[in-house]
């Protein structure tokens, strides 16, 4: 293991998922699996003795479920550089929503193939988020068309300047900066500097909290719809 090395931990309570990422992480030089969990509260137990830079967490755990476990990680002192990738098995459930919530980066089907799980441990570990456009808005979407929070969304987004309104339509379709600041004609910088602001403003850990918040609060069903 290198200091240049991806830390990462897996939590999965099936052994043979463990096993396969396992073998798969193994094989490249710049990650390292530094631990694997059978349950959420060994998971919890593990990021605090590790402090992986990735969690590859499964949702369905005995114990503690991988959405508690992600929020007692993520509120840990001093780790606030560990990221949760969460690990589903159906593109529709609901939980992932609340994992977003709790402080999840991102999500990834578990039969996703070799390419697209390594390419999502980096992505997470480079502090940007995993935001999947294509399976995340159709969640999200649907999980919010049932939740009946316009007026408080619209209070919650208040905050915002028009300009900070439009940077976050953007993010929730899942564009980076360099692509909001072309859209917006903006220098990247200056689009960065806009997330920023609309992040701390809101509250959000990171662009898929982001994304999370325009789905509940609406704004994001705009993006659906232009």
């Amino acid at each position: 293991m290198t200091d240049m090395s991806i830390k990462v931990l897996l939590a999965d309570d099936e052994r043979l998922v463990r096993s396969g990422f396992r073998l798969l992480l193994d094989l490249e030089d710049d990650i390292t699996v530094v631990g694997e969990a059978t349950n959420g509260a060994e998971a919890v137990e593990l990021a605090r003795a590790t402090r992986p830079d990735v969690v590859l967490m499964d949702i369905r755990m005995p114990r503690l479920d991988g959405i508690r476990a992600a929020e007692q990680i993520v509120e840990m002192p001093g780790m606030d550089r560990v990221r949760i990738l969460i690990l589903t098995t159906y593109d529709t459930d609901e939980n992932v929503f609340e994992a977003l919530q709790a402080g999840a980066s991102g999500f990834l089907l578990k039969d996703a193939g070799p390419a697209e799980l390594l390419h999502a441990i980096r992505v997470i570990a480079a502090g940007d988020a995993l935001l999947a456009p294509r399976v995340t808005r159709r969640l999200i979407s649907q999980f919010t068309a049932r939740r009946k929070a316009a007026q408080a969304g619209e209070d919650r987004l208040a905050v915002l300047t028009d300009r900070e309104r439009e940077v976050l339509v953007l993010v929730a379709q899942g564009l980076s900066n360099d692509e909001i600041g072309a859209a917006l004609f903006l220098s990247p910088a200056t689009a960065r500097t806009h997330v920023s602001r609309t992040m701390g403003k809101l509250g959000a850990r990171d662009r898929a909290q982001l994304v999370a918040i325009a789905y509940q609060t609406g704004l994001g069903q705009y993006t659906e719809q232009h």
